[in-house]
């Protein structure tokens, strides 16, 4: 499969790696396909890796990753053009945080919407299943805890879309709990909100969260 990654962060680098590390082509697709931090990441991620813009990752990608800072996510879906996505399956791992000096972040987004569903409404041809905003990027693949493998929430509106997302999922090394619908990020966007949170206060992101099972 050729896996479109649309951002160059922290997230965009390790999930990108990860897909790599299935097998899969991956192309990073960023403003600048020059700068630094993609010609390490290539330096790095070896000859199925490539990068290019936003556009040519996402005509390349059979399945794309939105791996963005919420402040930039409208603009690098324009950038990658829509139609490009379009029939594809597209992960939303944003987060609409607004961040604010000497305070915890907060949801810019919420209540009666969510990030997932602006996004699906940017990207009305693609089929849309948030996941991966619930953890910290260093342990989004195969996460290694003490207690075990955690479990990765995810929805969307389509449910074969989750079901493949929730496929990728388990071979990256996480249990999936299917929430439904987009609505759902309602509820899952507050929970990145709990797990950032925690990590400022404890001093630590090395955790991950689990539904347990009576």
């Amino acid at each position: 499969m050729k896996v479109a990654i649309l951002g160059s962060g922290g997230v965009g680098q390790d999930l990108g790696l990860g897909f790599l590390g299935l097998g899969h082509e991956v192309k990073m697709g960023s403003r600048d396909p020059n700068k630094k931090e993609i010609k390490d990441w290539l330096a790095k991620a070896g000859t199925k890796a490539s990068a290019g813009t936003f556009g040519e990752a996402a005509a390349f990608g059979d399945l794309a990753v939105l791996a963005t800072l919420w402040s930039g996510t409208e603009n690098a879906i324009k950038l990658a053009g829509p139609a490009n996505l379009a029939g594809k399956v597209v992960i939303d791992t944003t987060n609409p945080l607004l961040f604010r000096p000497n305070a915890m972040p907060v949801l810019a987004v919420g209540g009666n919407d969510s990030a997932g569903e602006q996004v699906q409404r940017w990207l009305p041809g693609a089929r849309v299943v948030k996941a991966f905003n619930s953890v910290n990027h260093a342990h989004m693949v195969h996460p290694s805890l003490p207690s075990g493998p955690p479990d990765m929430f995810l929805c969307g509106d389509d449910e074969t879309a989750r079901k493949q997302v929730a496929a990728i999922c388990r071979d990256l090394g996480w249990g999936v709990i299917d929430m439904g619908g987009m609505a759902a990020a309602r509820l899952l966007e507050p929970l990145a909100l709990i797990y950032i949170q925690t990590a400022i206060r404890t001093g630590s992101w090395d955790y991950a969260f689990k539904l347990l099972k009576a």
